[in-house]
């Protein structure tokens, strides 16, 4: 098995929203905003190059809604999806497996792009299945208020149209060990019902894929809850027992949200689980 870092493009959300009831003068010191307050937000992915399957976990925000849509969302910088697959000599034809930790247009906006003649959508990785999990896909194809203005029709009916939907066997397990695409998947509720997390063992090392339960290295304290989440009290569970295990067992968590930390590691503190370590990707597992 190879992993590689995918880098498909960075944008900027709102400080306040990302940090929730955290005041700004404790959230910009590890997550400056600019004159908006606005902060750097990544959407980076992870490849797995595992025999003949190249699994794609989360695809970014894609390119294909209009300019008043990512007017609000202050794109920055030149990373793409397909250029960072280049550079790692592959190509979107390439990936067999799209594997979706939720279905929010940030995470899985690249999974689906305008057809030849922008007359409709179509899968942008064609010989890709796309998995997500029946609760989730329920939850976001029937979408409560909060939540509508994530789930974009367009991101989802084409995954099941084009017949290359799949959903994750769950069992009703909130941990599965070894699932279909090859590694173990945590359930959380509180950010969306069913978000997926994945834990891959690479190098003697346990990776785990953060997505939203913590966006960024500024997050990991445990009352540093984003704003969109819509069950606070429920994340808040979830991730006390996430950091004790990180803990325990020394995870690497892996930053889907963070333009500027790709990877770290914890240590205990009197107040709690605290950054530790930072690491490039690269230097983790390349030097």
């Amino acid at each position: 098995m190879t992993i590689y870092p995918i880098e498909t493009g960075n944008f900027k959300l709102d400080g306040g929203a990302m940090f929730g009831v955290v005041p700004k003068t404790i959230w910009q010191r590890t997550n400056p905003a600019d004159d908006k307050n606005l902060i750097d937000i990544a959407a980076r992915s992870l490849l797995i190059e595992d025999g003949d399957r190249l699994i794609l976990i989360d695809t970014g925000l894609g390119n294909k809604q209009s300019d008043k849509f990512f007017g609000y969302y202050y794109r920055w910088g030149d990373l793409s999806l397909d250029s960072s697959l280049a550079s790692h000599g592959f190509h979107r034809d390439d990936i067999t497996d799209v594997f979706m930790t939720h279905l929010h247009f940030d995470h899985c906006g690249g999974s689906i792009q305008w057809n030849k003649d922008r007359t409709g959508y179509e899968p942008a990785f064609k010989n890709a299945k796309f998995w997500t999990n029946k609760e989730h896909w329920k939850w976001a194809t029937e979408p409560n208020a909060r939540e509508k203005a994530s789930f974009l029709k367009e991101n989802l009916l084409p995954m099941q149209e084009s017949g290359q939907l799949h959903f994750i066997d769950r069992q009703d397990e909130k941990f599965i060990k070894n699932s279909e695409l090859g590694f173990d998947i945590l359930f959380v509720d509180g950010h969306t019902d069913k978000q997926m997390l994945p834990f891959i063992k690479y190098q003697g090392k346990i990776v785990v894929f953060m997505a939203d339960l913590i966006p960024t290295v500024g997050h990991i304290p445990l009352p540093y809850v984003i704003g969109y989440d819509t069950r606070p009290l429920l994340t808040l569970e979830e991730k006390k027992l996430f950091l004790d295990q990180a803990l325990e067992n020394e995870f690497y968590l892996f930053f889907e949200h963070d333009a500027h930390n790709e990877i770290c590691t914890l240590q205990q503190t009197e107040k709690g689980a605290r950054l530790d370590q930072i690491y490039s990707f690269h230097e983790l597992f390349n030097s």
